[in-house]
């Protein structure tokens, strides 16, 4: 087969806040591989640093140091700190392979809201776009002023919305239980869908005896940001939800194995990777997300249009 891979950069239409600072530019790498007979097979390298996968330095370096010429081999044994590289070339190998169309169209896609009170016009704006699902970031601001902005929101909200709270590791164990009996007590004005991640992976078993304490369920994101953490949280008893990026997941074809042997609730959700790695990830969510529940990428509106 032979390689090639181009960068890329977007940039945000406006910096998502989040507890690990400002984001403003999405860079990745579009990678592609071709066979004797002209067959082309696309995939995306997104990596995402400070939920624990690769740089995208390090990420252009091993594809630079990749020769021209890949065999099966090359693609397989890419190491496990290049999580997303094995799923960038591992996507692109299955498309090469598999001659896989267009993922479904998803009934259901859960739109990111801006963090504090920007959050309230902003819902609005996507239900009117057909959104019914919506995640909320806190843990960026102060507790007194976000909870305040979170009693507006679920007042704002229809009563059939269901809103998730992100938290992305960023609670004590204190505010955490602050955020969960808030959760609680609104439950009659708005379902809360979940809290995501409340305290950092370390802390699983403290999120274990939460998740026995109140009504709202938790889930988990950066604690199984790569296979190796799924499994981990899966051995160590851990059966509420699980917020997959796959992504920055490792190889789709592992990830596919692990999840249809375990029949966890699982919540594919992006990392605002553009359309290449989307649809490769629509396809898995379509596989392996818990049709109950909405899938994570409804966040093509923070980002400025492909290239």
């Amino acid at each position: 087969m032979e390689f090639s891979y181009q960068t890329y950069q977007r940039s945000f239409q406006q910096p998502l806040q989040t507890r690990y600072g400002p984001w403003s530019i999405r860079r990745g790498l579009m990678v592609m591989l071709e066979d004797d007979a002209g067959n082309i097979g696309q995939g995306e390298i997104a990596p995402l640093s400070w939920f624990g996968s690769e740089t995208w330095e390090q990420a252009q370096t091993y594809c630079q140091q990749l020769p021209r010429q890949l065999t099966d081999a090359h693609i397989l044994s890419i190491p496990d700190r290049y999580p997303a590289c094995q799923f960038g070339l591992g996507s692109a190998w299955e498309a090469l392979h598999q001659n896989s169309v267009s993922a479904s169209v998803f009934p259901e896609i859960c739109g990111l809201l801006p963090t504090g009170s920007s959050a309230l016009s902003a819902a609005s704006k996507l239900w009117e776009q057909g959104y019914r699902t919506f995640k909320w970031k806190i843990g960026v601001d102060a507790i007194e002023q976000e909870q305040a902005i979170f009693r507006r929101l679920i007042v704002a909200l229809p009563p059939q919305a269901l809103l998730r709270l992100d938290a992305n590791g960023g609670l004590t164990n204190e505010s955490a239980c602050r955020w969960l009996q808030l959760c609680d007590q609104v439950m009659d004005t708005l379902r809360i869908e979940y809290l995501e991640q409340p305290l950092p992976p370390e802390q699983l078993s403290a999120m274990l005896s939460l998740s026995q304490q109140f009504q709202t369920p938790l889930a988990l994101d950066e604690s199984v940001a790569t296979l190796s953490q799924l499994q981990h949280c899966v051995q160590q008893g851990w059966n509420g939800i699980f917020v997959i990026k796959p992504a920055i997941c490792g190889y789709p074809h592992r990830l596919r194995q692990f999840c249809q042997s375990h029949p966890i609730d699982a919540v594919f959700s992006s990392v605002f990777e553009s359309e290449v790695g989307r649809q490769a990830c629509l396809r898995l969510a379509a596989e392996l997300s818990n049709p109950q529940r909405a899938i994570g990428f409804g966040v093509c509106h923070w980002l400025s249009p492909d290239e």
